[in-house]
Order: C-alpha cells, then sequence, then structure tokens
C-alpha cells in the first residue's frame, strides 16, 4: 500500500467525520487553513509517542491512537484552551492493514470524544512512533499557564491520582478483576480534562497537566512561579480500585505515577469560594502555596515519596 492509498483509507475518514468552523481546509494541500477570531489567541502544543517508552510494544492500535491525541489534547486543558485541529505524523514499520485499522478506529473515536478534527499529517517508515499537534484557542489574555502561583494560593488536582501508574501492574493480565479494569481503562482512555480547564479560566493563577507525576508537574508550576508547596498526603483523592489494589502503595502512586491526565491548579482562597458547586465537584485541595522552595509534606510524612516522576528516557518496554 502506499501512502496516498494509506491516507486516503485510514485516515480521509477521520477527517471528514468532524469539521470545525475556523478550520478552512484540512487534508488535500500542502498545508492546512486555520483561521483565528479576532478575539482569540492561537494556543498550540506538539506531543511524541515512542513505542516502547510512552506505550507497550505490540499494544492494541486503538488504545495506542486514543492515549496519543489524549495526551496532546490535555496540554490544551492545562491552558484552559477550546480544541480545535490536530495534525498527526506516523512512523510505522509497515503498512499493517489491520494495525492501520484498529489505529484509524481508535484515532476517530477519540478525535469525537475530544472534539478535534484531523486537519493534515505525514507517514513514513520506521519504528512505530506517533507525533500529534494539537490547536486550540482562548479568548485573548485568559491563557492558563505555570507562572502565576502566589504564596498562599491553594493547590488543588481533578479526579483520582494513580490509577494510570497501578495499571502497569495489570497489562498482562489475561482475565483482570473489576478493580484491575478500572484502572486499566484509565491507562487506555485518558480523558482530558477540556471543559474543566476552560471553566477555570479567570480562576486559577498556574495550572498543569499531570502526566509524569503530581510532584514533577508541580514542581513544573513552583518552579515557573518561584514558590513552593506543602502538600497534606491524607488530602490525596484515590479511588477505590486503587486502594484496594495497591494497598499502602496507593499515595506513593498517586504522588509519583504518571499518565492520569488530570489538572493540577493554584488557586488563591476567594476565588475558590467563588467557584461554583459543580466545578468544586472535580477537584480537591491537597497543599497552600508558599514562600519556601520545593516541597514539603505536612507533618514530615513520606519523606521518601518515590521516583519523581516518569522518565521520558526511560523505557516501559
Amino acid at each position: 500500500m502506499g501512502e496516498f492509498d494509506l491516507i486516503r483509507r485510514y485516515f480521509l475518514p477521520v477527517a471528514e467525520q468532524q469539521g470545525h468552523p475556523d478550520l478552512l481546509l484540512a487534508l488535500g494541500d500542502d498545508c492546512a487553513i486555520q483561521r483565528i477570531p479576532t478575539d482569540q489567541d492561537l494556543v498550540f502544543s506538539v506531543d511524541t509517542q515512542v513505542e516502547g517508552v510512552h506505550f507497550p510494544r505490540q499494544y492494541r492500535p486503538e488504545y495506542t491512537a486514543w492515549r496519543a491525541l489524549a495526551t496532546a489534547a490535555s496540554d490544551l486543558a492545562a491552558m484552559g484552551a477550546t480544541p480545535v485541529c490536530f495534525t498527526l505524523a506516523l512512523t510505522l514499520p509497515e503498512a499493517d492493514e489491520n494495525w492501520l485499522e484498529g489505529f484509524g478506529r481508535g484515532l476517530a473515536q477519540a478525535a469525537s470524544r475530544f472534539g478535534l478534527a484531523l486537519a493534515g499529517g505525514d507517514t513514513t517508515r520506521g519504528p512505530l512512533t506517533i507525533s500529534i499537534q494539537v490547536h486550540g484557542t482562548v479568548p485573548k489574555g485568559q491563557g492558563l499557564m505555570r507562572s502565576g502561583a502566589k504564596v498562599s494560593d491553594l493547590v488543588a488536582v481533578s479526579g483520582t491520582l494513580g490509577d494510570a501508574g497501578a495499571a502497569l501492574d495489570y497489562l498482562d493480565v489475561q482475565e483482570p478483576g473489576n478493580d484491575e479494569r478500572a484502572l486499566l481503562d484509565r491507562y487506555h482512555h485518558p480523558l482530558p480534562r477540556l471543559e474543566l480547564g476552560q471553566a477555570l479560566r479567570g480562576f486559577a493563577s498556574a495550572c498543569i497537566d499531570i502526566s509524569d507525576g503530581l510532584i514533577a508537574d508541580l514542581g513544573h508550576i513552583l518552579e515557573r512561579s518561584g514558590v513552593g508547596a506543602t502538600l497534606n498526603p491524607e488530602l490525596l483523592p484515590l479511588s477505590m480500585p486503587l486502594q484496594r489494589c495497591a494497598g499502602d502503595r496507593a499515595p506513593h502512586l498517586a504522588l509519583s505515577s504518571g499518565d492520569d491526565y488530570e489538572l493540577c491548579i493554584t488557586i488563591s482562597e476567594v476565588l475558590w469560594d467563588r467557584l461554583s458547586a459543580e466545578i468544586k465537584n472535580h477537584l480537591t485541595v491537597i497543599g497552600r502555596i508558599d514562600g519556601e522552595e520545593g516541597i514539603r509534606f505536612e507533618g514530615g510524612a513520606l519523606a521518601n515519596p518515590g521516583p519523581q516522576g516518569f522518565d521520558h528516557f526511560g523505557s516501559i518496554s
């Protein structure tokens, strides 16, 4: 199968399933054309997934596609952006039709779920690698950043943490139980917090998505903002499946494992009180920003919280 046949068969249907009024030209030309409304800022990010580093070898193609688009879309969520479109650069060892069919199906499902239109891309031969660039928009000057945390701000996270990290223990289990399946679904089908990110515009002083682990990602906020933080491990939001499967390891996984794609925000108490109950239901306050560099834990608990986040130069084989 030639490159253009591959694109027409497996990726043109993804592009045709969903458009966007600001995407004026998509697949079929040398470039896509995106119109940026005058009251909006363009937000864009690129993310690369490599087999054996970011997802297991021989991983199901549907899961590979969903995770690749979800991880890129999560960066839009962290900026409070509304998703518009994405481009895909796909490097394949061979044009395996069964794999491509599954990948295209997973990509179409994820694109529809996240509201992203496929605008173009490229294919080539080599080790399995997926690079996705996502585009979104935010009202001018309202993009969430990592650099706005202030002393006395609250630190809050969305959802539950540690589930996807715990799922790594069960990737090869043939008949997982209910709890294990719940953890595996968090790994196979992460859900970027796009609507929550948009709702936090004008409220959060800083925001980041939790892709490499809470300690590592909160650390980026602290570094960019020139502040520190004190966390209470007892407040970490832990799912029941995680607690039953991981036991005493659950808080360590919540702090250090990646792939949850939840949001970590800082927010003043005044603005926290102004959040709607609906938004607060998605968030848990776990600590506070202070002026001392680094991250501390109340009562000295968890002095050794474990690895400090995902290593992109490591391997999960």
